[in-house]
């Protein structure tokens, strides 16, 4: 019960955080600035909605097939489409609460595909992993393409965001953590050794030992070069979306597709701090917009049309997957049962 209830203020908390960084941004703005953000919306090309639906899509496809060949090491080969149901209802449960959407995805999988689902929490590790390596190419391919654009903005929203408090600080918060976690491990070593033989640990060391096996899967991939030809085509897929979002609105439509790496780099930061990104991810782009000389209002608006399109996708396909999953299942259940009864 206490367990929910922080889960709840923890998410209101954060959620409470989105709204107030919306009222903030529209605060900040001059009567100008904001009727020119209206302005932009009410002339929006809409239809643009369409291929950047299609191509997000594609992108989370990817992110299913890539999830696949973690599960394969590990003996497992689950239906694509059932993969990708898991991944889209997981999307849509992030949009209610944070970090909720990892383990339904798991458990979804776990129910019409019998993978258990400890395994499974170590291949979401895996992949959480490649994401921030790849969210920090993209940060390291803006800088060294627009440097002289968004270089100091870079230095200084990093440091508000995951520097504070000077190197120091920083340094030390990172030692306690490392200090926190080795220490973690001998006290978890010393007390599965000693009470092995309780029923608890027995349970919680199987979960380990899932987890564990999780983990090592992106060590026995036996496509590896389709892993990281779907990581590249995720991303492609962001990075497209975005460029197709500058043309949504006249302000924005004259940037080039270099613009596209600081703009996805900096929403993708938004998308981190609030669920899914309200508030924050309008913010960036906006600021990220400033430094291409685009006002306040246009820069905004553009924030917030990128942002209605992916949640507005994650809504549409991720109720889509949820309503599929077990109709699909069922089909298939049901065509098994024929086809035995033909043999017989």
């Amino acid at each position: 019960m206490k367990k929910k209830v922080l889960t709840v203020l923890k998410y209101v908390l954060f959620l409470g955080l989105g709204v107030f960084l919306v009222w903030w941004s529209i605060h900040k703005m001059d009567d100008k600035n904001w009727e020119e953000c209206k302005a932009a919306l009410r002339t929006a090309r809409y239809a643009l909605f369409i291929p950047v639906f299609f191509i997000l899509v594609g992108s989370h496809y990817c992110r299913a097939l890539r999830w696949r060949i973690l599960m394969m090491p590990l003996g497992y080969k689950p239906r694509i489409l059932n993969t990708f149901f898991a991944v889209m209802v997981g999307y849509l449960a992030n949009l209610a609460i944070p970090r909720l959407g990892e383990v339904l995805k798991c458990t979804i999988l776990a129910k019409y595909e019998k993978v258990p689902a400890d395994k499974l929490v170590g291949t979401i590790v895996v992949e959480r992993v490649v994401d921030v390596i790849s969210l920090v190419i993209v940060f390291i391919i803006a800088i060294a393409t627009q440097l002289d654009i968004i270089g100091a903005y870079a230095e200084k929203t990093l440091k508000e965001n995951f520097l504070s408090g000077g190197v120091g600080i920083v340094v030390i918060k990172l030692a306690a953590v490392v200090a926190v976690l080795i220490l973690g491990y001998f006290l978890l070593k010393f007390i599965f050794k000693k009470y092995r033989h309780v029923g608890f640990i027995k349970k919680l060391n199987k979960l380990f030992l899932g987890v564990g096996a999780g983990l090592t899967s992106i060590k026995k991939l036996e496509n590896k070069k389709m892993f990281l030809v779907y990581s590249v085509l995720i991303w492609a897929g962001y990075a497209a979306g975005t460029y197709l979002g500058f043309f949504v609105i006249e302000e924005t439509q004259h940037l080039s597709f270099a613009a596209v790496f600081p703009v996805l780099a900096f929403a993708s930061v938004g998308m981190i701090i609030t669920p899914g990104g309200i508030g924050t991810y309008q913010l960036f782009i906006m600021e990220v917009m400033l430094l291409y000389g685009i006002d306040k209002g246009p820069g905004y608006a553009n924030g917030i049309l990128q942002w209605l399109a992916q949640f507005v996708i994650v809504l549409l396909a991720g109720f889509i997957s949820l309503i599929a999953l077990p109709y699909y299942n069922r089909n298939l259940k049901s065509t098994k049962q024929k086809l035995k009864e033909t043999e017989a």
